[in-house]
């Protein structure tokens, strides 16, 4: 480790372990939206309302309510059907994940580019993550989007150190080594501090612990393998001998890798939509 990564990861460090470190917080629709789906009163007229106060959110539910992910029958036209569609909980948690977007962004060229990269990663696992969750397990395609779409959100908040740090901004490689040191307990520090649902608050951490075995399939099983599955061939993750990993046995493809192929253009498409 660079002598600059080593003494930035531990001012990091000192600043989480004294509550010092200012943390991402999620934008206001988001919050809303979250709010308005935990109120068991809360009607579908009522969730619209927090939705459609933005434009962008709004075209993006409507484009995945219509998309082959949901194979809707009828077209759907207008906010009110999609979330009628969807339901409260699934259209809450997609929201939030992609109301997370405007998140992703910097003033300076070289940390928005970064920052971009991460949001382009996150929404590829996500997207993997959906059809993995739909096809292969009975848990919730909704939370396992959400799932892929945070189990890198402790990047952000090195990023917005460096974006006030001109050495480490300059110097890419410890940049990385930093964020590949500690973005995961800052991850898993963020999603508490959102007051994520239990099943998901550790997906940052969890999902990079290749040798964790638990009794069932969860989140962090699904967010693993769709991420070891969004790899290129050259990463040394991928080099891995993925039979010998529990979350490729517990979702039954260890053994099946014809049928993730058979899933490949839908994977692509749910990335794209995400994207």
């Amino acid at each position: 480790m660079t002598d600059l990564a080593q003494r930035v990861q531990d001012e990091l460090i000192q600043a989480i372990d004294k509550d010092q470190l200012v943390l991402p917080t999620l934008p206001e629709v988001a919050l809303r939206v979250r709010e308005a789906a935990e109120n068991p009163n809360v009607s579908i007229p009522d969730l619209v309302r927090e939705i459609s106060t933005d434009a962008a959110l709004s075209a993006r539910l409507i484009k995945v309510v219509n998309s082959p992910l949901l194979r809707t029958r009828q077209e759907i036209t207008d906010l009110g059907m999609a979330v009628n569609r969807m339901g409260i909980n699934y259209t809450a948690n997609l929201a939030t994940g992609l109301a997370m977007a405007q998140m992703f962004q910097a003033t300076s060229d070289i940390i928005d580019r970064k920052m971009r990269e991460v949001w382009a990663r996150s929404t590829e696992v996500a997207g993997i993550s959906h059809v993995l969750c739909r096809h292969y397990t009975r848990l919730k395609p909704d939370q396992a989007t959400l799932a892929g779409l945070v189990h890198q959100i402790g990047v952000l908040p090195i990023l917005s150190y460096a974006e006030e740090n001109n050495q480490l901004m300059a110097d890419s490689i410890s940049l990385n080594l930093v964020i590949e040191r500690i973005h995961p307990v800052l991850g898993d520090r963020i999603l508490a501090a959102w007051d994520f649902p239990v099943p998901l608050r550790h997906i940052p951490t969890e999902h990079l612990d290749f040798n964790r075995s638990t009794p069932t399939i969860d989140y962090a099983d699904i967010v693993q393998v769709a991420m070891l599955q969004s790899l290129n061939s050259e990463h040394p993750l991928a080099q891995m001998d993925w039979s010998t990993i529990a979350s490729f046995n517990k979702l039954g493809l260890a053994q099946d890798e014809e049928g993730s192929e058979d899933l490949s253009a839908e994977m692509e498409a749910a990335m794209q939509l995400l994207g």
